[in-house]
């Protein structure tokens, strides 16, 4: 998931630079409520970590949600750029914190605690592109 963020924010970012990316306002004005989402969504580390795994794996369906709300308000590069980002962070909606208490969890699996990790890093850096995008 790191990885896979890590290469749409070069990729966007070498558009942008090369302007095959030329960001319109509404482009920089759903980065900077995106970037705000997902800051408030999955704040620092620390803060994060200290949590119980259900409300990490809440913050993470949050800023889910947050790419998904902003998708839906743009069209072209900022669209498939966020889309993209979304796909990326897919792995989240199989996950679950709670036990499965000899039922069925419709393919829901406990992740590791390196994975809410590494979801809620590559979220930070998503969100510090967009907050990027926001002002350029």
């Amino acid at each position: 998931m790191g990885r896979d963020i890590e290469e749409l924010v070069k990729e966007a970012e070498r558009q942008i630079r090369d302007h095959k990316w030329i960001l319109t306002p509404k482009d920089r004005a759903v980065a900077a409520k995106a970037a705000d989402d997902l800051h408030a969504a999955v704040g620092a580390p620390q803060a994060q970590q200290d949590l119980p795994a259900v409300a990490r794996l809440e913050h993470l369906r949050e800023a889910l949600a947050a790419v998904a709300i902003a998708l839906a308000h743009v069209h072209g590069r900022m669209a498939w750029f966020l889309g993209a980002a979304a796909t990326a962070l897919t792995p989240i909606l199989h996950w679950r914190a709670m036990p499965a208490e000899h039922g069925p969890t419709f393919g829901a699996v406990p992740p590791p605690v390196e994975q809410y990790t590494e979801a809620e890093d590559a979220i930070r850096r998503l969100q510090s592109t967009l907050a990027g995008i926001a002002t350029a």
